[in-house]
Parts: C-alpha cells; structure tokens; sequence
C-alpha cells in the first residue's frame, strides 16, 4: 500500500469516523427518550395497580364492618377501567369464566349460600368476560376511560366529603381516614395519566 493510496483512503475513513460519531449520537438520544417515556410509562401503569387496588380496598371495606354512605356500585366500572392489563386479560380468559359461571349458578340455584358480599366481585367478573371488544380494549386503553376514571373518582370524593360534615372532618373521623385516603388514591391513575398524554 503506497502512500497515495493511504491518502485515498484517509477522507473515505473521516467519512466513515462522522458516521459512527453520529449514529452513537442518535442512540444516546434514542436511550434518553425511550428512558424518559419508558420513566413515564412505568409510573403509569404502576399507579394503575396502585388505584386498582385502593378500589378493591374501598369495596372489601364497605362489604365489611366499615360501612360508608357512599355510592360503592361505582367503584366496578372503575376497576374495570383502570385494572391492570396483566390481571384484566387473565381474568377476561378462560379462568374468569369458569368463576362467572359458578358465581351465576350459586346466585340462580343456591341464592341463600350466595352471600350479599359477594355480589360485587360478582358482577366485576361478569362484567370482564362479557364486555365487547370496544369496551375492553378500545375504551379501556383511551382518554374516554381516563375521562370516566377521574369522573367517578372525583364523584366518591365529594360524596364522602359532603357525608362525613367537611373535608376536615373526613380526616377526624375514625373510619373516614382510610375511606378518604383510599378514594384520593382513586384520583391519582387519571389524574397522572391526563398529565402524561397532554404533556
């Protein structure tokens, strides 16, 4: 190899260099927004869990002792909205039927060993397995659930605060602490989600 061919070669090889340097800056963005979307999301779907499961508190507590003056029905359109896909696809399968089948042959043939209780679990699960497509994964996965999750969790709150006398009060209380931070959990999903999409 002479030394005009070296010579050839070296822009071919700075073009080459400027190449590299520029794909390593296009992956270091790439990383950086998909760490900052990925962030985002993760918060999402973690403070879905986090909402699901405070309704589920909610409902378990107006079942038990605990029993609150407010409108608890609205608490199964909300956890199927904001229920985490992982447990949503499970439950709307081949499982969730088997337990909606049995929970309809209790409540039709054995409606005295069907307890009160178990009467909305029961109709969360017909509601997972026999929601149309629309529902459960278009409407589920759009604003329009976001829309109806903040709606019928700010619905809860001002019902419980307007029973409990205040907001104060339904601090005081002793079984209104667990009510009202349960239902300001209910907010927190749509509220975070709203922020993401329009951010």
């Amino acid at each position: 190899m002479g030394r005009m061919d070296y010579l050839a070669m070296k822009p071919d090889q700075e073009l080459l260099n400027e190449d590299f340097n520029e794909l390593k800056m296009a992956t270091k963005k790439l990383i950086n927004h998909a760490a900052k979307l990925g962030g985002l999301g993760f918060g999402t779907s973690f403070l879905k869990w986090v909402s699901s499961f405070a309704a589920i508190y909610l409902l378990v507590l107006d079942r038990t002792n605990w029993k609150t003056k407010m409108l608890t029905a609205l608490l199964i359109p909300y956890i199927f909205f904001s229920f985490p896909s992982i447990l949503f696809n499970f439950l709307r399968g081949e499982v969730g039927r088997w337990i909606a089948i049995i929970a309809v042959v209790l409540r039709l043939f054995l409606p005295r060993h069907f307890p009160d209780w178990l009467e909305m679990p029961g109709s969360l699960i017909l509601l997972l397995v026999v929601a149309p497509n629309f529902f459960a994964h278009t409407l589920r996965h759009s604003l329009v659930g976001v829309a109806i999750c903040l709606a019928i969790g700010c619905y809860l709150l001002q019902e419980h605060i307007r029973s409990s006398g205040g907001f104060r009060n339904s601090f005081t209380q002793s079984h209104g602490i667990s009510n009202t931070v349960g239902i300001i959990l209910l907010l927190v999903y749509p509220i975070w989600a709203l922020v993401v999409h329009f951010v």
